[in-house]
């Protein structure tokens, strides 16, 4: 990339007043005014309003910190990004850094619940406003499913002074960010529950709960007749999690370590059983650090918690995958396989095998890891830092982070095209971080936005679809 002129021909000076970067903020934040952001924090956050009025305002300030996040900033100093320029203009009431700061610090345990509960009905209502999540026809593949995807993630801090900061399962040191997220085979996944916990947690801590009350989000969502299939990793493999799945009436997947019992059903599975498939894309397998085209699939039927009381027993199907394990010396290629050994990585399932077939239910449970596109988008995003020394104050940050991930996949599907789908940093940059300079003309704001903007369509529906000011020019 090239200048058009050398060093010394450009010139700049800053001396225009009503230039914003962020003018896609104005549709995005009157999509999270139409779906009642601001007047459900208000109602549902009850911060104290101490001294300097740390709690008053507190719908104002959330949405200020879901507009921030949604435009870049992935600390409170960046909130500053609402205030340059003729931001001032475009948005009411925006609030200095340090004001958001010292509302989030008030925060308690019960604070980040109602916050919660705010996120919750927010999703409730975006979803009415967009259609976030398109179900395609039945084909036999799950495509007529919802998924629910449960895991957690160490959100890695460098400060000393980060309260419940500890080594994670990942042997860094960090905060553990419990997540649900829903989707479809057309649809980029949503958070529908998070919860912060300290670093050092296990996995399944508090699992059943996150579990329980996402479900209900979820069926307050999707159509009483869509089936729900919720998806776990091996690390969720617990009788409490599984007790709360089976109570919102959705189907289990998840995962199973090999312990004896397992090994033994595998045992038992009849040679003439197991099934080649080939994957059209091949998966990597993370033990042996090989990418995998080939495999088997065979299943038997399997009763899971086997050893707990008859009330918590779930019978079902256990889904088998098999690897043959290869030699990678020299000599071992050149001799070929001598001994029949696989590797096996099993699953339980309640989902009819009349629903889903063996190779079927293989393909879908393997899409859990779903799941970590919203993480590194996250990440990417406004938990790139954890931004207080106070826990709870991040796990406010983590709901909020929550929300303005949701609002901008509903944006996404306002705008239409490739950006339904798209990942936040590309929302972010395309439909967001748009500049644009501010004209007042006969009592009417006009935004100039650049000629030739690639992605003025996209702009356009969202534009239209949430936001109808007198005029919309471009130079």
């Amino acid at each position: 990339m090239l200048f058009n002129h050398s060093a010394a021909g450009i010139a700049y000076s800053f001396d225009e007043p009503n230039l914003v970067s962020s003018a896609g903020l104005a549709p995005v934040l009157r999509l999270a005014q139409s779906a009642g952001l601001k007047r459900l924090a208000d109602e549902w956050i009850t911060v104290a309003n101490t001294g300097a009025d740390k709690g008053a305002n507190p719908g104002t300030k959330i949405t200020s910190l879901v507009a921030g996040m949604a435009a870049g900033a992935d600390s409170i100093d960046d909130m500053d990004l609402l205030r340059h320029g003729g931001m001032k203009s475009l948005f009411h009431r925006v609030y200095a850094p340090s004001t958001l700061g010292s509302h989030l610090r008030e925060y308690t345990h019960g604070h980040v619940k109602q916050l919660a509960a705010v996120a919750s009905r927010f999703l409730t209502n975006l979803s009415d406003h967009t259609d976030l999540l398109p179900v395609r026809s039945p084909d036999g593949t799950g495509g007529d499913m919802v998924f629910v995807d449960v895991d957690d993630t160490v959100i890695e801090v460098f400060s000393p002074n980060k309260h419940g900061a500890g080594i994670g399962y990942n042997k860094l040191r960090g905060l553990n960010g419990l997540t649900a997220t829903i989707s479809t085979a057309k649809a980029a996944p949503l958070v529908l529950g998070q919860q912060l916990r300290k670093g050092a947690a296990h996995s399944v801590r508090g699992a059943d709960k996150l579990v329980s009350d996402s479900l209900a989000t979820a069926k307050r969502i999707i159509d009483p007749d869509t089936p729900v299939l919720a998806r776990f990793d091996s690390a969720f493999y617990s009788a409490n999690v599984a007790k709360a799945v089976r109570a919102a009436g959705v189907h289990y997947s998840v995962t199973l370590p090999q312990n004896a019992a397992v090994k033994k059903a595998i045992a038992h599975i009849p040679a003439e059983a197991w099934r080649g498939i080939n994957y059209p894309q091949a998966i990597y397998d993370d033990e042996t650090g090989r990418w995998i085209s080939d495999a088997q699939v065979a299943e038997i039927d399997f009763t899971a918690f086997s050893s707990k009381a008859q009330e918590e027993q779930l019978a079902g199907r256990l889904v088998v995958r098999r690897i043959p394990e290869l030699n990678t010396t020299k000599l071992a290629a050149a001799q070929g396989q001598l001994f029949d050994t696989f590797r096996y990585h099993a699953f339980f399932t309640t989902v009819e095998q009349s629903v889903l077939d063996t190779v079927a239910a293989d393909k879908v449970h393997r899409q859990h890891a779903v799941v970590e596109q919203v993480f590194a988008d996250l990440k990417a995003g406004p938990l790139a830092h954890m931004p207080s020394g106070r826990f709870y104050a991040n796990a406010a940050w983590l709901v909020i982070a929550a929300i303005s991930h949701n609002l901008l996949r509903a944006a996404g599907s306002v705008a239409g095209g490739k950006l339904v789908n798209a990942r936040t940093v590309s929302l972010r940059q395309k439909l967001v971080n748009i500049p644009a300079r501010i004209a007042h003309r006969a009592r009417k704001l006009i935004l100039h936005l650049p000629t030739h903007w690639k992605w003025a369509t996209a702009f356009d529906r969202l534009w239209h679809n949430t936001l109808s000011p007198p005029q919309l020019a471009t130079p």
